[in-house]
């Protein structure tokens, strides 16, 4: 069991769900994604660089893609959610659409491999 997966296990439902969810999807579009740590968080690696990661902390749940590039290509398409530089925050009542969670991953995909 790798890093993301250890720190899935320790969260409460529905939380885990939601979380794993996001891991999950990161995993089809990037299989060869690695686990590992990234500013300090659990997180999936493709080719030795941050790909996302998907955290909870005591108020919401957290996407990290790890670059504000594309939080900011999604920021259109996520009204109503608090977004950062490098953050999507989100809940489990109020989930990131699949669509734009499979762009997030794919546009940081795309940047890391350029």
């Amino acid at each position: 069991m790798g890093a993301v997966d250890q720190a899935l296990a320790h969260i409460e439902e529905p939380d885990r769900s939601c979380l794993q969810h996001v891991v999950e999807l990161a995993r089809t579009l990037a299989p060869d994604a690695t686990e590992g740590m990234s500013y300090g968080m659990p997180a999936l690696k493709l080719d030795g660089k941050p790909l996302v990661a998907a955290i909870a902390t005591a108020k919401h749940l957290s996407i990290f893609p790890f670059s504000s590039a594309v939080v900011e290509a999604v920021a259109g398409r996520l009204d109503g959610y608090s977004l950062s530089k490098g953050t999507i925050r989100f809940t489990a009542d109020h989930l990131v659409p699949d669509d734009v969670l499979a762009d997030i991953v794919r546009w940081r995909i795309a940047e890391i491999r350029t």
